[in-house]
C-alpha cells in the first residue's frame, strides 16, 4: 500500500496523515517538541487537548516555530468536565493556544464528568449538538468538529440523533487493539479515523513482538516506524505519535510502504496479544460500548 500524505474530511478540508501527539508531554518539554517538529522535522499536524494541561505551551511552540498558522493543522479537544458549556471551553482553548481558530475540535470522551466523577445529568449527545451549534455560530473559529474514543454502539446512537456527521473519530489503534468494527463503520459514514497510541503505549510489548520485529528488519527501520506506518498505509486514516526528544520526533516520521499481507499479519497480533493502553472505565461511565471491555471490572 502507498503511504498517504493527506485525507480529505467531510468538510472538504485536507488533514495531514501524520502528526505530533502531545499526551503526557509536559510543560517545559512540549513547547520545544512542537517547535522542533514544525520548524525542523517538517510536521504540519499538531494534536493536543484541554485535558493534557499543555495548550499554552503547544501554542508557544507553534509561535516559536515561525511556521504560518494556515500551514498547520491544529486539533484540540473538549474536556470531560466541559460538557456543560462547550462554548466557554472553546474560547478557553483558543485563548490558551493563542490561535484565532481550530482546524479540528474533538469531544475527548463521550463521558461528561464533574469533579472527577461521571455526571449522569448530561447526555453526551446533547453536548455534541451544542458543539455543532457553537461551530455554526463561529465558523471563523472552528473549521471541523469530531469525536474521540467513540465505539460502534455510541457512534450509532449519535448518528441516529444528529444530522451533523463527525469529521473524525480519534481512537486507540495498534496491532493489539485494531478496532476493525469502528473503523468499518467510520469508513461507511465518511468519518476519518485518527489513530492514537500507535505504539501501544510507553515501553509497549509490541516493540519487541516477533512479527513487528521481522517486518521492521525487512524494511530496515525501527519497530516503531512499522507500528506508525500501518495507519499511514490505511485509507481514511491518520495517525499521531508523541515524543519530546528531537531524535524520536525525527525518526518517527519515517513512514514505509507496507503490503496488504504485512498489514494483515500485523493486525492479527491482537488474536494472541490483545490490550488497551487507555481503558474507558476511569470515566465512571463503564465500558462506553467497547466490546472488549464488556463485563470487565474497572482497572
Amino acid at each position: 500500500m502507498p503511504v498517504y500524505d493527506y485525507v480529505t474530511l467531510n468538510t472538504g478540508d485536507k488533514m495531514p496523515v501524520f502528526g505530533l501527539g502531545t499526551w503526557k508531554s509536559q510543560p517545559g518539554q512540549v513547547e520545544h517538541a512542537v517547535e522542533y517538529a514544525l520548524k525542523t522535522a517538517g510536521y504540519r499536524h499538531i494534536d493536543t487537548a484541554a485535558a493534557y494541561g499543555n495548550e499554552v505551551e503547544v501554542g508557544q511552540g507553534i509561535k516559536a516555530s515561525g511556521v504560518k498558522r494556515e500551514d498547520i493543522f491544529l486539533t484540540t479537544k473538549l474536556d470531560n468536565s466541559d460538557h456543560g458549556d462547550p462554548e466557554v471551553a472553546l474560547r478557553s482553548s483558543l485563548q490558551n493556544l493563542d490561535t484565532p481558530y481550530l482546524d479540528l475540535w474533538l469531544m475527548h470522551w463521550p463521558a461528561p464528568m464533574t469533579d472527577g466523577k461521571a455526571n449522569k445529568n448530561i447526555d453526551w449527545v446533547d453536548t455534541w449538538k451544542a458543539m455543532v451549534n457553537v461551530m455554526k455560530l463561529n465558523p471563523d473559529k472552528v473549521k471541523a468538529i469530531g469525536v474521540s474514543n467513540v465505539s460502534v454502539e455510541f457512534l450509532s446512537r449519535l448518528l441516529e440523533n444528529t444530522d451533523y456527521v463527525p469529521a473524525v473519530n480519534q481512537i486507540e489503534l495498534h496491532p493489539s487493539c485494531p478496532q476493525s468494527d469502528i473503523r468499518k463503520l467510520c469508513k461507511e459514514k465518511g468519518i476519518v479515523v485518527t489513530a492514537y497510541s500507535p505504539l501501544g503505549s510507553d515501553n509497549s510489548p509490541l516493540l519487541t513482538n516477533e512479527v513487528v520485529a521481522k517486518i521492521a528488519e525487512r524494511h530496515n527501520v525501527h519497530p516503531a516506524n512499522i507500528l506508525i506506518s500501518i495507519w499511514a498505509n490505511t485509507e481514511n486514516t491518520t495517525v499521531i505519535s508523541k515524543s519530546v526528544t528531537n531524535s524520536r520526533i525525527e525518526s518517527n516520521k519515517k513512514l514505509v510502504n507496507l503490503s496488504d499481507e504485512e498489514i494483515e499479519e500485523l493486525l492479527k497480533i491482537s488474536e494472541k496479544q490483545h490490550f488497551r493502553a487507555c481503558n474507558p472505565e476511569w470515566t465512571g461511565w463503564g465500558d462506553l460500548g467497547f466490546p472488549d471491555r464488556k463485563g470487565v471490572k474497572k482497572d
